[in-house]
């Protein structure tokens, strides 16, 4: 749950983009957590050390890309995050895996020894001892606070789609959970994860962070885990609502979907379109249905009200933002990676594909998950 890590707002025109990704270290042959994370980290080295992180459990680890304007570059860096972690990972006995929860058990339940880590542990208790979690954060730059703030709430509508294009944790315990996004179950329990609220302006975000902190519900304003944020520390809009992606190609089409979504919501803004005033319980409803079905059900659609099929909305996703695709010559890598999409399914699909023909091997699925995550 690290905080946001990407400056930059605008280069030649272009919203800057990055991406932060969380991977669980699992032993190879049974899929139980290793705590080897401060092992792996010591292994890497250059570039790649630089771009790591010390995550909340001991059998995780965060890569974050630097600053880009083009896919190409985000996925030339995620390649090389990947392969080296994965390098890294196997000099400690370990395997590098892209799923969004634990899919077996977990050993080490402890949390690194940070005092900020301890706090949550004495404040949250149990919760936050949960088997690990692993998301995606896709970071795109936002001239400023106000704006970003206003981005969000143009964003709430379609935040579901993209949790649903991204379901990635199907098991749990070695089971299926019969939800694509098992993290998003678990995510439910910490009392500041969730939908992004609407607000007002800035301040009026401020300072509903501040009575939350007031409250006790939030140790700091790095707590802030809702599914869109301005970041604490740099010009972004943080998009965190979706699962760590299986492969490359998966984290490339969800970065390029939102930072081509934020780029429409900033013409929206800025031409006085006001946001959609949804209530928060149909909101969190659609977050709910996008978990539990993934691409593979029906979602809710939060601008026409009802449930339709899950790749209606998709489909109406990419119309929103075709024009923003195209202005950044997106559009058809990421027709290509929808394509593929409907036919490989989500990450949750391919798992439960793997099961099936398996008679329900976890170990199957387990090698088939670190395949994955350095394929590209």
């Amino acid at each position: 749950m690290a905080s946001g890590s990407h400056g930059g707002a605008a280069v030649d025109g272009l919203l800057t983009l990055g991406v932060e990704e969380e991977f669980l270290l699992l032993d190879p042959e049974t899929g139980e957590s290793l705590p080897v994370a401060e092992q792996v980290l010591d292994a890497l080295s250059g570039a790649a050390r630089r771009q790591s992180r010390q995550e909340f459990r001991h059998s995780m680890m965060e890569m974050v890309t630097p600053v880009c304007t083009e896919l190409t570059q985000l996925r030339e860096h995620l390649i090389a995050l990947r392969r080296a972690a994965a390098d890294a990972a196997r000099t400690a006995g370990a395997r590098l895996v892209a799923v969004g929860a634990t899919p077996v058990c977990e050993a080490q339940l402890s949390v690194p020894d940070e005092q900020r880590y301890h706090a949550m542990s004495r404040r949250f208790g149990p919760v936050a001892h949960d088997p690990a979690v692993c998301g995606c954060h896709v970071h795109v730059g936002v001239p400023d606070r106000e704006l970003a703030v206003q981005v969000c709430n143009h964003l709430r509508p379609w935040l579901p789609v993209v949790q649903a294009l991204t379901a990635n944790s199907p098991l749990y315990d070695g089971r299926d959970t019969g939800h694509g996004s098992w993290r998003s179950m678990q995510l439910e329990r910490w009392p500041s994860i969730g939908p992004t609220p609407h607000f007002a302006s800035a301040a009026d975000y401020d300072a509903t962070v501040q009575d939350l902190i007031t409250a006790g519900i939030m140790l700091d304003a790095a707590m802030v885990y809702w599914y869109a944020r301005p970041s604490v520390t740099y010009p972004t809009v943080e998009v965190r609502v979706g699962d760590v992606c299986p492969s490359v190609d998966d984290t490339v089409l969800v970065a390029a979907l939102v930072r081509a979504l934020v780029a429409t919501m900033i013409e929206r803004v800025r031409t006085g379109v006001p946001p959609a005033r949804i209530r928060n319980c149909l909101v969190a409803a659609a977050h709910w249905r996008a978990a539990h079905d993934g691409l593979d059900g029906e979602l809710v659609d939060l601008r026409g009200g009802g449930a339709r099929p899950a790749w209606a909305l998709v489909e109406d996703l990419l119309d929103t933002v075709a024009p923003a695709l195209t202005r950044y010559d997106d559009l058809d890598l990421v027709l290509r990676q929808v394509d593929r999409l409907r036919r490989e399914g989500t990450g949750a699909t391919r798992q439960r594909r793997v099961m099936a023909r398996t008679d329900g091997d976890v170990q199957a699925v387990l090698h088939h998950l670190i395949a994955q995550t350095v394929a590209g």
